[in-house]
């Protein structure tokens, strides 16, 4: 038997050349007709494959690059106390930071509680501060176990944040920390504390309107 070209005729399958029965003719190749799957059509079958999932690949990568971040980006791990800035998806700095504790404090009239956890969410870089200093809200008086001063100076506290802090709002900066020995760990009051030469390359890189992406 001829393994090239078959013909089908009503049916019947005839080998060789073509038998004139007045009927018509259906040419086929001989592994498909028969259900073969040779080496060649395997291979073939498996680029036409791997080139579909290449090209889904490749779309997908642009949809994802799409929903990225444009420009500068700071993500803050605040479980493991990391942060990570970055720029068009590449990584610029990665720093161990101190984000909040998760403690409660209640007034000791027992009207307010502050649950100490740093915000989860998006946010953005509202501004930067130079040297700046801390205006103490009211729980930081009850927390030392002050009544808190009416006269709004004596609420102003100097050197405690550090060299630089940037603000996304709500009261909570990203600043200097004096307790660097407790930089990745969970200790702070929301605010999210770095260290000195860390903070310092953040301030600098991170233009206002920077997005902070906080888990």
């Amino acid at each position: 038997m001829k393994t090239g070209k078959i013909w089908l005729l009503a049916g019947s399958l005839v080998a060789g050349g073509l038998i004139g029965l007045g009927t018509i003719a259906y040419y086929v190749s001989l592994p498909k007709a028969l259900g073969w799957r040779t080496a060649a059509f395997e291979a073939a079958e498996e680029s036409k494959s791997q080139s579909r999932l290449d090209a889904e690949n490749s779309a997908l990568k642009k949809k994802l690059a799409a929903m990225g971040p444009r420009g500068y980006a700071i993500l803050i791990d605040s479980a493991e106390n990391k942060l990570y800035l970055m720029k068009e998806g590449r990584l610029l700095r990665e720093a161990v930071v101190s984000c909040g504790s998760g403690s409660i404090l209640e007034d000791p009239g027992g009207q307010r509680k502050w649950i100490f956890d740093t915000p989860r969410g998006e946010f953005f870089v509202r501004y930067k501060l130079k040297d700046p200093d801390w205006v103490k809200p009211d729980w930081a008086f009850i927390e030392e176990g002050k009544v808190p001063p009416k006269n709004q100076a004596d609420r102003v506290e100097s050197g405690t944040l550090g060299d630089y802090a940037l603000g996304f709002g709500d009261g909570y900066f990203i600043h200097g920390t004096l307790y660097t020995r407790l930089l990745g760990r969970n200790v702070t009051h929301g605010c999210v504390r770095v260290g000195d030469k860390d903070l310092e390359f953040i301030y600098q890189t991170a233009p206002v309107g920077t997005k902070i992406y906080i888990y």
